[in-house]
């Protein structure tokens, strides 16, 4: 069963929330709600009721697959296209897919940081 934009959106929200040091705040305008672990960002809910998307890491070869996959994946918004995809609303769309994704995002920052910044995970 697909997601609407607004379960999409709370999903991504629960999934980061229930991972280790992350922090979430809107640096960037009142409508980007950006989510980091140890400064490094790893999801961006958009909080635009007429566009009700959000924004993750990915690696290349996972990015192409998704968006070959599911008409409403896309490159990333607002950063890299190779290394980030945006997720809407639409067929496919499932809340354990929008699990799968943000977990994904954010081991991706977690592997980039230095060890001594790393937290633990589950």
């Amino acid at each position: 069963m697909s997601t609407a934009g607004d379960r999409l959106q709370d999903t991504a929200r629960k999934a980061a929330l229930a991972l280790p040091d992350v922090s979430h705040g809107r640096p960037f305008t009142p409508q980007l709600d950006v989510y980091k672990v140890a400064g490094k960002v790893f999801l961006v809910v958009t909080d635009d009721p007429d566009e009700q998307i959000i924004t993750v890491k990915c690696e290349p070869e996972h990015a192409r697959a998704h968006t070959h996959a599911h008409a409403s994946i896309t490159p990333g918004r607002y950063f890299d296209k190779r290394h980030w995809i945006t997720l809407g609303p639409g067929p496919g769309i499932t809340e354990r897919l929008i699990t799968d994704v943000v977990e994904d995002s954010y081991d991706l920052a977690v592997e980039r940081l230095p060890r001594r910044d790393r937290p633990g995970r589950r």
